[in-house]
């Protein structure tokens, strides 16, 4: 026989001696015990009797040529029961198969299996998972706990530990799908350099994409769809350096900020679905230049401009977003564009991009103002923005007054600011730009006061002389905060924008709130205030209250004005923007520096403070806490300030001021003692409160009614709070009610149309069609309303999770089902009432009402015009001989809100001749129009 052959078949005869070797007894013992461990071990296949290794092998084992089990593959055989704890005994196990069966309980230990590589334990019932589960796997490269969603979940979830990291560097693969995972993404995998497909959709992830996923080599990315109420949320920039993406799947979240311009570097990118987030401004071109690029989903985010041009791509939606053209291609209006640009250059505030829709700025762009079709004004002063001024804005040829002032610009003023030929006004002043400043011409009046960076040696602008509205900033070199400069610390005061239309009157009972709770208080060194009214001349100038404190030692007369290049007596600071700024230290003195025993609250925005200033005035204090600073918060920072300069209603809380420095945002309102109606529906027990009267209970409805019908119909922008709520109704001394908490609210499109918009205010108060679709309309504030009602009548909140009848835990659905049964609404009534028939008459009107405004359909439910006839006679029919609401206002509660202010129109007579009004003559003159009206029915611009 030939030596050669002879040799083949001595391997030959070693390896078949090989193959039948013996089971390690360890490994057989483990595989008695698989079979002990689930109910329908009869799955398996296994006999009684024999060796696991064979021949012949036991059905899905295999074996090494030791006898040692390497790799069992049980995937999709319907096997239940439980995993034993002596599994992490197979020591020479390479792979194990268990996806797609029906498994449960805890899962074992795999710690220290270094031959582990392949694990597949998706698709099954785990309920929790061990600390130490990933320590030892030094041989891991891929694994999947995907689709068990019970893991840990009843102890809210869990997080990867740092053994991952330490122990599987070689991992490729680690799909962690539906599997309760919580918190933050770890940093550690960023930085796994081996790491190529990480997919962790649908689970209760929060915070950003970490810093260490720069440069990362992953080549499949799943984070979408996240299932908690926070999901993942900031920028994409990181993306834009992950060069080796082909799939990122990151919809379903709240991701914010623009998709970045360097998305063009990831060329073997073919699948992107960045869907149902919060993503703004323009999409980058150098997506249209993906070779791989198949399928491109963009619906439901603010993305504006062109949609691009996606020529290779097979899929590509993008519906719901604000481009201003409707085919891929197509391009914008020239100014559209240069104005988007302006917007990417200051960073996309919220309040724009929610605005700056379409392809024609003249349809109501917020801060933009047209002539003939034509863009002429640029009207942003006090809007919070961020970054730089764009060059762009020299291609809207036609602008003549560009106002930026009081935001936090930074960087130069571009050049091309000085070819607008129909440019007559540039205000830029109190942000943070830098000089020199470019040459304009001698007819455009510039003002850049209070530009600490400003390069002082630049020759001063054409035609900005030093004024009340040029003053520079406290702690700017040209004012002197010190003790020995002879000159006290004034206010700065931001005074509202307002148009012709607006009474005199207005403007001082604002001013009066700040400076004359009790005239007797003021002293000759007390500030004093004028009304500067509208320049009639110009269809766009501005109001302005200027405030001056002056000092009995200086040397010129008090409340005097002066032009040119010379000063008040006293600090003036006059800024153009829509609310009042207050200085920390001023709120930090109220609030005894935000003492403890003055919190009166706390929210998702921070802590709310009660407060005394130093004239006695009381007030609220919304401090926004430092881990809460982030975009979403800060918009809603911002958008409270929008609206409530915009909005002031006798039944809305008023905004007295806000304050910006550094980290702190803190936001000031008035002061109202009883705090809010769920303390006093729901805990007055504990807070040993006297429960509220039937006879409140009717007028803090119809408080809260004509406050919503006035954000829905009466003001001159109409308004969706989105978040009414008991806890966001606060009640005063006399346990009138006022609507606060104006964070969400939303532009209210006209007539009885929906609005798509992120998913937001409180579960249990959310109207079904806005929880189901995310389209808002007024319609969906009037189901809140009904639910307050609801809680009004039953003392019951909302949601109860903690109510053993789930059919009770949500109010709205069971009142709905029981108001019709006389008994089960009487058992429903709120014990804290004395209830008679005369009672329970009323409290049955009001649960029809409630269920009427709590109806399935929108169109099946009132207006708030509706709410307030039905509860005006309710709560005349409870009114005392003497009711306290009439001295309130003066107003007669049969009239619903709009009768009120036409009978009021003849009233109001002219009192704005352009003269100068100290607040000393303004004492009395509109006799003939109710007290406060002001304050309580008009909007900030006049409406």
């Amino acid at each position: 026989m030939d030596s050669a052959l002879l040799l083949l078949l001595l391997l030959a005869a070693v390896l078949v001696a090989g193959a039948g070797a013996a089971t390690h007894p360890a490994d057989l013992a483990v595989l008695q015990d698989i079979r002990k461990s689930l109910t329908n071990a009869d799955l398996l296949g296994w006999p009684d009797g024999g060796d696991a290794c064979g021949p012949p092998a036991w059905p899905h084992v295999s074996c090494d040529h030791a006898g040692r089990v390497d790799n069992l593959d049980l995937k999709n055989v319907g096997l239940a029961g439980r995993l034993p704890a002596s599994i992490s005994s197979l020591a020479a196990l390479n792979g194990l198969s268990l996806q797609g069966n029906r498994l449960s309980g805890p899962l074992p230990s795999f710690r220290g299996m270094a031959s582990l590589e392949h694990v597949f334990l998706n698709d099954n019932a785990f309920d929790s998972i061990p600390a130490d589960f990933f320590a030892g796997l030094t041989g891991l490269l891929d694994i999947s706990l995907g689709n068990n969603p019970l893991i840990n979940a009843s102890s809210g979830g869990w997080t990867l530990p740092d053994d991952l990291a330490s122990s599987a560097q070689q991992l490729q693969i680690l799909s962690l799908d539906n599997c309760s995972l919580a918190g933050a993404i770890p940093d550690f995998l960023g930085a796994m350099n081996s790491l190529q497909n990480l997919t962790l959709s649908y689970n209760n992830l929060t915070g950003p994409i970490p810093a260490t996923f720069n440069g990362s080599g992953i080549q499949r990315l799943w984070l979408n769809n996240q299932l908690g109420e926070r999901k993942l949320s900031g920028t994409l920039d990181v993306i834009a350096t992950m060069n080796n993406l082909q799939e990122l799947w990151l919809h379903g979240n709240e991701f914010s900020g623009p998709i970045p311009d360097g998305i063009g570097a990831c060329k073997d990118l073919y699948s992107l679905l960045l869907n149902n987030n919060q993503l703004v401004g323009l999409v980058p071109p150098s997506l249209s230049t993906l070779p791989q690029l198949r399928k491109v989903v963009l619906d439901n985010n603010n993305l504006l401009g062109p949609v691009p041009a996606l020529k290779a791509v097979n899929n590509f939606t993008f519906s719901a977003n604000e481009f201003c053209a409707a085919k891929p291609g197509d391009t914008c209006a020239p100014e559209v564009m240069a104005l988007l640009q302006f917007l990417a250059e200051v960073q996309y505030p919220t309040r724009l991009v929610d605005s700056w829709s379409g392809n024609d700025p003249c349809a109501s762009w917020l801060g933009v103002t047209c002539v003939q079709g034509k863009v002429t004004v640029l009207n942003l002063p006090g809007y919070g923005l961020n970054g730089t001024i764009s060059k762009s804005l020299g291609n809207v040829t036609t602008l003549s007054d560009v106002r930026l002032g009081g935001n936090h610009l930074t960087g130069r003023v571009p050049d091309s600011l000085t070819k607008l030929e129909s440019l007559q006004k540039l205000d830029l002043s109190m942000n943070d730009l830098s000089g020199p400043l470019p040459t304009f011409s001698p007819s455009v009046k510039v003002n850049v006061t209070g530009n600490l960076n400003f390069d002082a040696t630049a020759p001063p602008p054409y035609n900005a002389p030093r004024s009340p509205t040029t003053h520079s900033a406290p702690g700017s070199p040209a004012h002197d905060d010190s003790p020995g400069n002879g000159k006290k610390n004034s206010v700065v005061l931001l005074a509202t924008t307002i148009p012709v239309a607006v009474s005199v009157v207005a403007l001082i009972s604002v001013a009066a709130v700040f400076f004359c709770k009790k005239r007797a208080s003021m002293s000759p060194q007390a500030a004093s205030v004028v009304v500067h009214p509208r320049d009639n001349s110009d269809p766009n100038s501005l109001a302005k209250i200027v405030v001056a404190t002056n000092d009995t030692n200086s040397s010129t007369s008090q409340g005097k004005t002066h032009s040119g290049g010379s000063s008040l007596a006293g600090d003036v600071h006059t800024i153009e923007a829509g609310s009042f700024l207050i200085a920390v230290r001023v709120l930090r003195g109220a609030t005894k520096n935000f003492a403890q025993e003055n919190v009166l609250g706390r929210g998702g925005f921070g802590v709310v403070y009660k407060g005394e200033l130093h004239d006695g005035t009381m007030i609220a204090v919304k401090r926004m806490e430092a881990v809460a600073v982030n975009n979403k918060a800060l918009d809603e920072f911002r958008a409270e300030i929008a609206v409530l300069t915009k909005v002031r209603h006798r039944n809305l809380v008023s905004i007295m001021g806000y304050s910006v420095e550094g980290n702190e945002r803190l936001l000031v309102y008035e002061y109202m003692p009883n705090g809010a109606l769920s303390k006093h529906l729901f805990q007055w027990k504990q807070f040993e409160l006297e429960p509220l009267s039937w006879k409140k209970r009717l007028n803090i409805a119809l408080d809260v009614a004509r406050g919503m019908e006035y954000l829905h119909n009466l003001g001159h922008h109409r308004f969706i709070h989105r978040d009414l709520k008991s806890a966001n109704i606060l009640l005063g001394d006399d346990f009138r009610a006022k609507v606060s908490d104006f964070g969400l609210m939303r532009d209210a499109p006209d007539g009885n149309f929906s609005v798509a918009t992120r998913l937001a205010g409180t579960f249990g108060y959310l109207a079904p069609e806005y929880a189901v679709t995310g389209k808002i309309s007024t319609k969906s504030d009037v189901f809140s309303f009904g639910v307050v009602l609801m809680e009004l009548i039953t003392g019951m909140t909302a949601i109860d999770d903690s109510h053993v009848d789930e059919e009770i835990r949500h109010l709205a659905t069971w009142f709905c089902q029981i108001r019709k049964d006389q008994e089960k609404l009487r058992a429903a009534i709120d014990p804290a009432l004395d209830l008679t028939d005369e009672t329970l008459e009323s409290i049955s009107v009001i649960a029809e009402l409630a269920v009427h405004c709590t109806a399935r359909e929108p169109s099946q439910r009132p207006d708030m015009g509706h709410a307030v006839n039905v509860l005006v006679p309710m709560a005349e029919k409870w009114k005392p001989a003497k009711d306290e609401a009439e001295d309130y206002l003066g107003i007669d509660l049969h009239l619903p809100l709009l009768q009120m202010v036409k009978s009021w129109q003849d009233a109001e007579g002219s009192i704005a001749d352009g003269s100068i009004l100290s607040l000393e003559d303004s004492k009395g003159s509109i006799p003939a129009r109710p007290a406060g009206f002001a304050e309580s029915f008009t909007s900030a611009d006049g409406r």
